[in-house]
C-alpha cells in the first residue's frame, strides 16, 4: 500500500484504458480494442495509476485507505489524455488569407512560390519579441489542454537561422516549465531553405555545421525533423541531415510524402526513425515497408482538411497492412490552423474511415509510442503517469461522432485535478 491515495475517481460509465498487452504500438485489430472497463475506477498516488479496474478491484487495493479527493464521474466516459505527436504550436500569426486562396484554387505551393505559406512565419516570428511569443504559445496551450491534450509534441522550423530556432526551443522549453503539459521538442531548421542561399545544398550545411552542435549542446530537443518534399529536401538530402542529427544523439523524425512521394519514408525506415509524418500520398511500397518497420506513421487529418483537400492519408489501408499509424492535429498557423485533437479524431473517422477505437488509440498510446513517451502516458495503466480526461458522454464514441463540441469536462494532470468546467453536471445530459 502507498502512504497516501491522493486522487479516487470513482463511477466511470466507460473507463476507456487504451491499454496494451505488450510494449509497442498498437497494430492491426489490436488497434481497434479500446479496453474498456463498464463501471470502472482508477486510484491515484504521488501522481501515478496505483489500482485500476471495476470499483470493487479498486477499492480492494486501497484496502480502506481514505483518499485525499474523490471524484464521481456519474457514468461518464473516462479516457487518458490525449497525446499530440506532430504541432508547430510555436508561431508568431496565422495565415488566414491563405485559407481563402485556397478555397479559391491556389495551391500549397503556389501560396510558397509567392511568399506566403512558411515564409510568411519565419518572417513574422522573426520579428516576434521572445516573450511575447512565449505568451501568445501559452496561451494556444491552454485551449489545447482543456480539450484533453496533456501531452505534446512542439517543432522549431520557424526561424530557419541559428539565433530564431534557438529562440523557438527556448520557448518550447519554457512552455514545458510553465505549462501543465509535458512538452517534447523538435529541432526542424531543416523546414525549409530561407531566402539568401544561393542552393539547398548550402542550408544543408549551415545546418549540419553550425545549427546542430548548437542544439545539440543546448539540450532543448529531444528529436530531429526533415520536410522531405519536392522542392525542399530531397531524399539524399534528408538521409545527410539526418544521419548528421543521429550523430548528434537526437532521435529521427521525417516529414514525408505529403505532396509527392520522393523517398522520405524509406529514408525514415531505413534510419530507424522514430516515425514518419503526413503520408498522404504515401506509395504502396512505402505502407509495406512501414509496416514491416517500427517506425510509426503519423497521419494528420487536419491538414487535409485545412488544405481544403478531399484526400487523405489512405489509413485503412495501413492499417490492414499491419502499420502502427498514430494521429495528430499538425497544429499550425496555415494549413492545420485547428488546435483541436477532437476535431482531428473526428475527420480521421469520417474521411478516413477509422472507427472511433482506432482514432483513439492511435491519438493515444501509439501517439506516445511516436514521441518515446509511452512508458509514462498514452494510456491509463498501473504506474503511468495519471494523465486523466473526463468526457461528458455515456459512449466513447460520441466524441468523435458529435464532432464540433470540446466534450471535455475535467482534467487531470499528474493526479491532480487542473482544469474542471463549472457547473457541467447541472447542464449535462448523462444521467437523466
Amino acid at each position: 500500500m502507498p502512504e497516501t491515495i491522493d486522487l479516487l475517481l470513482l463511477g466511470a460509465g466507460q473507463l476507456v484504458t487504451c491499454g496494451r498487452p505488450e510494449k509497442g504500438p498498437r497494430r492491426g485489430p489490436a488497434l481497434s480494442d479500446p479496453g474498456i472497463v463498464e463501471g470502472g475506477a482508477i486510484a491515484v498516488s504521488k501522481g501515478r495509476i496505483f489500482a485500476i479496474g471495476s470499483e470493487d478491484e479498486v477499492l480492494s487495493a486501497i484496502d480502506g485507505a481514505q483518499p485525499t479527493k474523490t471524484i464521481d464521474a456519474g457514468g461518464r466516459v473516462v479516457m487518458p489524455g490525449w497525446v499530440e505527436p506532430h504541432t508547430h504550436a510555436v508561431f508568431a500569426s496565422y495565415r488566414a488569407d491563405e485559407y481563402e486562396a485556397r478555397i479559391r484554387g491556389d495551391s500549397y505551393l503556389d501560396i510558397e512560390r509567392r511568399g506566403g505559406g512558411i515564409k510568411k512565419s519565419v518572417r513574422d516570428l522573426r520579428a516576434m519579441d521572445e516573450d511575447i511569443l512565449f505568451e501568445k504559445s501559452r496561451r494556444r496551450l491552454m485551449r489545447m489542454f482543456e480539450e484533453g491534450v496533456t501531452t505534446i509534441e512542439i517543432k522549431s522550423g520557424y526561424g530557419l537561422d541559428l539565433e530564431n530556432e534557438m529562440k523557438m526551443l527556448r520557448v518550447i522549453a519554457r512552455l514545458g516549465a510553465e505549462t501543465p503539459l509535458d512538452v517534447v521538442a523538435t529541432f526542424l531548421g531543416a523546414h525549409q531553405v530561407p531566402p539568401g542561399y544561393d542552393d539547398t545544398e548550402s542550408y544543408v550545411d549551415v545546418v549540419i555545421d553550425e545549427m546542430l552542435p548548437a542544439v545539440a549542446d543546448s539540450g532543448l530537443a529531444s528529436f530531429m525533423d526533415v520536410f522531405c518534399e519536392k522542392g525542399v529536401f530531397d531524399a539524399a538530402q534528408t538521409r545527410r541531415l539526418l544521419e548528421a542529427g543521429r550523430n548528434h544523439g537526437l532521435g529521427l523524425k521525417v516529414h514525408s510524402d505529403e505532396i509527392f512521394a520522393i523517398g522520405g519514408t524509406e529514408v525514415a525506415v531505413e534510419l530507424g526513425a522514430v516515425s514518419a509524418d503526413h503520408l498522404t500520398k504515401i506509395t504502396p511500397d512505402g505502407i509495406r515497408m512501414l509496416a514491416e518497420s517500427g517506425t510509426i506513421g503519423v497521419l494528420l487529418p487536419s491538414t487535409s482538411f485545412g488544405l481544403a483537400s478531399r484526400h487523405f492519408a489512405p489509413a485503412r489501408e495501413m492499417v490492414e497492412a499491419g502499420v502502427a499509424i498514430a494521429l495528430s492535429s499538425d497544429f499550425n498557423p496555415g494549413s492545420a490552423p485547428s488546435s483541436s485533437m477532437q476535431l482531428a479524431i473526428s475527420i480521421a473517422c469520417s474521411q478516413m474511415r477509422l472507427v472511433p477505437a482506432e482514432a483513439i488509440n492511435a491519438a493515444t498510446i501509439n501517439a506516445a509510442c511516436a514521441i518515446g513517451m509511452d512508458s509514462e502516458t498514452g494510456s491509463l495503466e498501473i504506474g503511468k503517469k495519471a494523465d486523466i480526461v473526463l468526457y461528458d458522454n455515456e459512449d466513447y464514441r460520441e466524441i468523435p461522432s458529435r464532432a464540433g463540441s470540446n466534450h471535455a469536462v475535467l482534467v487531470i494532470k499528474d493526479g491532480s485535478v487542473a482544469r474542471e468546467l463549472n457547473d457541467f453536471r447541472s447542464r449535462s445530459e448523462v444521467g437523466l
